[in-house]
């Protein structure tokens, strides 16, 4: 099983430093970043894991990097880095998306037990995602009109319905929905719609 990772955003070098041979040390993997452009312009490609963002720097504060990085991907958990002055900043940052913050100067143990909370934050919802996402990918296997025609009996259309609707014959209509229960490896339209439901959540 591959180190979990840890990815630091601190424009104090010496920070840096000693937060990587911390984490590493507790068998990480560490990338870090001296401030948050360089961290957004390498985010898409980043592994998996959690970040840890200060909150004071320049040209991005951290709230900014968070907006920012909330667009670019979600599995990225955030834990702010806060002096005492910023906690109502730390406060806003949780409201914007983060998990958690920790004020400095703190101990090792309480940043190992940080990671490891927003770690398993991440693990949770990789969890919930999960059934929407192998929902999506047997959606795919659907042409575009036997999506149209599990669509409309989502919203509970008959076959009548879902003809007139899409403008085909209700016999038509009767192929598509055989074709899309096959392809989705269902036996129901019942089951059908719930992958469908399922793609949605």
């Amino acid at each position: 099983m591959s180190a979990a990772a840890v990815h630091i955003i601190d424009d104090d070098a010496a920070m840096r430093a000693s937060l990587s041979a911390l984490l590493e040390i507790e068998g990480y993997e560490v990338t870090a970043f001296a401030d948050g452009l360089s961290f957004l312009a390498a985010a898409p490609a980043l592994k998996a894991g959690c970040v840890l963002l200060d909150i004071r720097m320049a040209p991005l504060d951290g709230l900014a990097v968070l907006s920012r990085l909330r667009d670019l991907r979600d599995d990225l958990p955030v834990v702010m880095m806060t002096g005492h002055a910023d906690v109502a900043l730390a406060v806003r940052s949780m409201k914007a998306g983060a998990v958690n913050f920790i004020e400095k100067p703190f101990g090792a143990e309480t940043l190992i037990d940080c990671v490891a909370e927003a770690l398993a934050v991440e693990r949770h919802r990789a969890e919930d995602r999960a059934p929407a996402l192998e929902a999506r990918r047997r959606l795919e296997r659907l042409t575009e009109r036997e999506r149209e025609v599990l669509m409309a009996l989502v919203e509970g259309m008959p076959n009548k319905g879902v003809a007139q609707a899409l403008g085909i014959s209700p016999r038509t209509v009767e192929v598509h929905r055989a074709r899309l229960m096959e392809k989705l490896g269902v036996s129901s339209i019942a089951e059908a719609v719930r992958i469908a439901l399922a793609a949605a959540g």
